[in-house]
């Protein structure tokens, strides 16, 4: 029988639908990967599935493997009966795998001793999958697998909440030879803390290859970005709160700054509804400290112990520091990003600037410039909402209507609109931008439609790319009390942007 252990704890996925290409992929990975698990299930028929089988008989891959063939209602691609699962399972037995990996309703199905009989004789992992939710009792939903025969117990479960997170990681903390897998967005943090957990594995697409669940990370953004196999129990965690943060680049940002300075930090994407969501795991999950994004800049506000003096004028946060027992300090260091680089590019004394939004980070642009002297115009959806915030800088508010007419040294974009995925849109048309520089806090994509409309107008154009990186430094250095190191986080960005742009995210 296989030995227990793994050669490794991340696994790499292959699942193509064509043998051609099945059989093409495994053999690229296991070039270079310590695991492979092989989703017989996405070649569809039985015939394909044994084609692929007598192939890997006669030509063996150099890693070892996981074979699996998952049912349709477990979320797989197989439509055969459940013997013909297990008879699959053990031609892959037989073909040279060193571990199956089947669902426990599949075993479920057959009396304890024609189990036994039917199973493989290679090391178990019996899983359960559920692609709509995190069921209610996971203890009682362990117990029942493990009584399956499994050597390991894997639940694969999507998280709806970051308490579902939490109580995932809480099973491998409790139990030996389980196996955690949180799925979609939200379970992310999950899926990157679970090896630190004490889970036994978890699973990765390839590089450029495509995903077998939602949201599931690429091997190298499991690696080299969380740095997933080298986190434990004394890792300091970090995040972004916001709502979305799927692609946000401020993880590979501070991940690569982590690095730099050798510290046992990661840095992760949360995704919550509202602040409370996350706010309530903090000490489960071990939080240090939190980057906000839209749209909880304003709202987090009412769940702080202390405020920045700055932060508590602009009304507006984007920094969290959980000090001891759990009390949350708020600040601010969308200021400093927004000073940083538009002071590069416009001498702001008496400039006339134009803030497109009114929201938490219209508020801290808002601030910073007025403090280095510039005359502040604001326009937005809200119009209640812009002249509160021209009231509150001594400025004024500006129809949306009247910009035609307009002309302002600088036009800053405060708001989401022109963000990927809907990176085809702008704030303005190209017929109400009248500045000699367009600064746009949308960072991804690396030109915003509305920075290439202003560039056809012969404006001079600010990625917002810049200021999250100004930004990120100074957050940075809150959190650990060191130099941030610049070059490092600007590297780190541009690379994400690039890659973006290859993919289409």
């Amino acid at each position: 029988m296989a030995a227990l252990s793994f050669p490794d704890r991340i696994v790499e996925v292959v699942a193509e639908p064509t043998s051609n290409a099945f059989l093409r992929q495994a053999a690229r990975l296991s070039r270079r990967a310590r695991l492979l698990e092989l989703r017989l299930d996405s070649l569809g028929s039985v015939a394909a599935i044994v084609g692929v089988l007598e192939r890997l008989a006669r030509r063996p891959l150099r890693a070892p493997w996981i074979a699996t063939c998952r049912p349709r209602v477990q979320g797989g691609g197989f439509e055969g009966s459940a013997s013909a699962q297990l008879a699959v399972l053990a031609l892959a037995a037989r073909a040279g795998c060193s571990w199956v990996d089947v669902d426990g309703e599949t075993l479920e199905q057959f009396p304890q001793r024609l189990r036994a009989a039917l199973l493989p004789p290679v090391r178990r992992i019996v899983s359960h999958h559920d692609f709509k939710r995190t069921p209610p009792n996971l203890e009682a939903l362990y117990r029942r697998l493990a009584r399956l025969g499994a050597d390991w117990v894997k639940i694969a479960v999507t998280a709806r909440t970051q308490r579902d997170n939490v109580r995932l990681l809480a099973m491998p903390r409790r139990h030996r030879r389980v196996i955690s897998v949180a799925i979609g967005n939200i379970g992310l943090p999950g899926r990157v803390l679970a090896l630190g957990a004490g889970s036994a594995l978890t699973y990765a697409a390839p590089d450029n290859g495509r995903a077998t669940a939602p949201a599931q990370p690429a091997v190298g953004e499991l690696r080299r970005i969380y740095r997933a196999d080298k986190l434990d129990s004394r890792t300091r965690v970090y995040g972004l709160l916001g709502n979305p943060v799927a692609h946000s680049l401020s993880p590979a940002m501070h991940n690569a700054a982590f690095a730099q300075a050798r510290l046992n930090a990661v840095y992760l994407p949360f995704e919550a509804r509202t602040p409370r969501e996350l706010l309530e795991c903090l000490a489960p999950l071990r939080i240090a400290g939190l980057s906000v994004t839209h749209p909880h800049k304003r709202t987090i506000l009412r769940h702080l112990d202390a405020l920045d003096p700055l932060a508590e004028t602009i009304g507006a946060v984007n920094t969290v520091v959980v000090r001891g027992g759990g009390r949350l300090y708020g600040c601010n260091t969308d200021y400093v990003g927004v000073l940083r680089t538009l002071q590069r590019h416009v001498s702001l004394e008496g400039a006339r600037v134009l803030l497109i939004g009114a929201g938490g980070s219209a508020r801290a642009c808002a601030f910073a410039l007025a403090t280095a002297g510039a005359f502040i115009s604001v326009t937005a959806r809200r119009p209640v909402a812009a002249r509160a915030l021209a009231r509150a800088v001594g400025g004024e508010a500006v129809p949306r209507s009247a910009l035609r007419r307009r002309r302002f040294d600088a036009i800053v974009n405060c708001t989401p609109v022109g963000q990927t995925p809907h990176a085809d849109a702008s704030p303005l048309r190209a017929d109400e931008i009248s500045a000699r520089v367009v600064f746009d806090l949308v960072y991804n994509p690396i030109e915003t439609q509305l920075l290439r409309l202003a560039r056809r107008r012969g404006c001079r154009t600010v990625p917002g790319w810049q200021m999250l990186v100004e930004q990120g430094a100074a957050q940075f250095e809150i959190w650990t009390g060191l130099r941030a190191p610049l070059a490092v986080m600007r590297r780190a960005v541009l690379n994400g942007l690039r890659s973006h742009g290859r993919t289409g995210l």
